[in-house]
């Protein structure tokens, strides 16, 4: 089976597939699955897919996206990692992490730094982790990066009025870290510059107004819907310019498992008299 290019514009989707070069993409999981990742994976040359998401609204979109791609062999699970029964003993030659741990928080909070240890038994091959480098809690120094900043921080206080819990994104250098204590080693880092556009600052601030019906305060409520739509004002002029709104970027993380040739290396044979004792045995002595 070969690699052949899928058609995707998506360059994160593109960048994968260079990375994946002539390995057989074989059996491939989509752990954190959605409508972009699904659509890509299900045009890929796969023995076979299982795609996770913790959401049911969210695999009825996922498997839209499939549409007549999705084979007997291919399944679209509604689950949560947590769950330690989840694809018990099954292991698949491509994973994929598409802005997967940011979104964590929504379905399992604090559990970040447990889920790539949680994933290492079902990654034969190849690991591909896709995320955004947190832009909320930074300090941008442009008007466009300002602006970025202030939708994201008012998306996740009205979220937080609501009742919703905002993602957490993680930079990949956490990410990294996070992959050698699992068992993984980096094999490459790529680094993508956003402009953002008009969609995100329409969806990110019209989510603002969906969490605003479960506010029980009029006077909150319209506090809030005024900030956002002076917000969407300002935002969109630059949105809808060639430059964009230029903030921070998404990267994309390519690793495998560790094997034993990446381990230490074991101690040459001793070639002298009696071994030299331990510490406890000096301190008995």
């Amino acid at each position: 089976m070969n690699t052949a290019p899928s058609q995707t514009t998506s360059p994160i989707f593109r960048a994968i597939e260079t990375l994946q070069g002539s390995l057989p993409w074989g059996s491939f999981l989509d752990a954190g699955t959605g409508y972009n990742s699904l659509r890509w994976v299900s045009s890929l040359e796969t023995e076979r897919w299982a795609a996770v998401t913790a959401s049911a609204g969210m695999a009825r979109t996922a498997r839209k996206a499939a549409g007549e791609r999705m084979r007997p062999q291919d399944r679209v699970l509604v689950a949560n990692w947590i769950a330690p029964e989840l694809l018990y003993g099954e292991c698949f030659d491509t994973v994929l992490l598409d802005y997967f741990i940011g979104a964590i928080e929504g379905f399992a909070p604090y559990w970040q730094e447990q889920v790539l240890t949680r994933l290492r038994p079902h990654v034969k091959g190849r690991l591909y982790i896709v995320g955004t480098e947190p832009y909320v809690l930074e300090a941008p120094d442009t008007k466009e990066g300002r602006i970025v900043q202030a939708i994201g921080r008012l998306r996740d206080a009205c979220l937080l009025m609501g009742n919703g819990r905002p993602y957490r994104e993680y930079p990949a250098s956490w990410v990294q870290r996070q992959l050698g204590t699992a068992g993984f080693r980096v094999l490459e880092v790529r680094q993508f510059p956003i402009r953002y556009r008009e969609r995100f600052v329409n969806s990110q601030l019209d989510m603002c107004l969906k969490q605003l019906e479960a506010l029980q305060d009029p006077a909150l409520e319209q506090a809030l819907r005024d900030r956002i739509e002076s917000m969407r004002a300002e935002a969109l002029p630059y949105a809808r310019s060639e430059k964009g709104l230029p903030c921070g970027a998404d990267y994309v993380i390519a690793a495998e498992p560790l094997g034993p040739e990446h381990h230490a290396l074991s101690l040459p044979p001793y070639r002298g008299g009696d071994p030299a004792p331990s510490a406890e045995e000096s301190r008995d002595g």
